[in-house]
């Protein structure tokens, strides 16, 4: 399995409100159609949560979105789909900034 994690700011002239509408009400039926595509998680920002212990980074993000597939191939295939172009298009329209990470999930509970 491969995972796409996308930390996501807002672009600096849209609300918190208006990224998160169009992020769920446009953005998400786009991703609903990329081939290959497993699953597709928005992580909607609830809160921080902060340690005395250990220094916080200083980083504002709006959202958190995960995209898995099956595997490496998978993944370069919808890389090249026109959903997936489509996707990214959108994408720029709202997003203001973004730091993506391909993973590779090692569960250690559950």
């Amino acid at each position: 399995m491969i995972k796409t994690i996308g930390l996501l700011t807002r672009r600096p002239d849209w609300s918190h409100e208006q990224f998160m509408t169009h992020w769920v009400e446009v953005h998400a039926p786009l991703a609903r159609i990329v081939p290959g595509l497993l699953r597709y998680v928005q992580n909607h920002i609830g809160g921080e949560r902060t340690r005395a212990d250990i220094p916080s980074l200083d980083l504002s993000i709006d959202g958190i979105a995960e995209l898995w597939f099956a595997d490496r191939a998978s993944y370069e295939t919808a890389l090249a789909s026109p959903e997936m172009k489509a996707l990214h298009a959108d994408g720029a329209t709202f997003i203001g900034r973004i730091k993506s990470y391909v993973v590779e999930e090692k569960t250690i509970v559950g």
